[in-house]
């Protein structure tokens, strides 16, 4: 392993469009699994920093996407990890009943990219990194867990860490 691969993270950007507002009794199940997951994701091996709006314990609240889309970020210290929580966890639960709460996508609704360690990813590089993948396809840039690329593979859209990026909190 390069010190470059060393010191990268995976980041992950997820938009859900909502069948109905949060307070709709039909998104309750979900609502009700939100804070059991996040709690799932910040104890998980490999984890390093999700997304939550200012004085809330999630992100449920931003909607930079769209007034009925919500949004998740993370980041991870490897694809395995993430994979680990996405598809292993109790976070399994809340994908296969997704239809029940948000529309079908037909463009890409999930993006992976490499960060180096200690970069909290924005919600603005988040919906860039979306729009590469919706634009171009899967690539070092802006990739899928099914079109994987390595740190390494990556390392040349890296971000730098600006000086005053704060730390990573778990």
């Amino acid at each position: 392993m390069t010190p470059s691969t060393r010191a990268a993270h995976l980041a992950q950007f997820n938009v859900a469009t909502l069948l109905h507002p949060l307070d709709d009794p039909r998104i309750a199940p979900f609502v009700e699994l939100l804070d059991p997951v996040n709690a799932s994701a910040d104890a998980a091996p490999g984890f390093v920093w999700r997304l939550a709006e200012e004085g809330a314990s999630d992100a449920t609240g931003l909607r930079p996407a769209g007034e009925n889309v919500i949004v998740t970020m993370s980041v991870w210290e490897t694809r395995e990890a993430l994979w680990d929580f996405t598809y292993r966890s109790g976070h399994l639960e809340a994908m296969q009943r997704r239809r029940e709460w948000f529309e079908r996508h037909v463009q890409a609704h999930l993006v992976l990219w490499w960060v180096p360690a200690g970069h909290l990813p924005t919600v603005d590089e988040g919906l860039e990194r979306l729009a590469d993948l919706r634009a171009h396809g899967p690539s070092p840039r802006a990739f899928t867990f099914a079109s994987p690329y390595t740190a390494a593979e990556a390392s040349g859209h890296l971000q730098p860490v600006p000086a005053t990026q704060p730390e990573a909190v778990n």
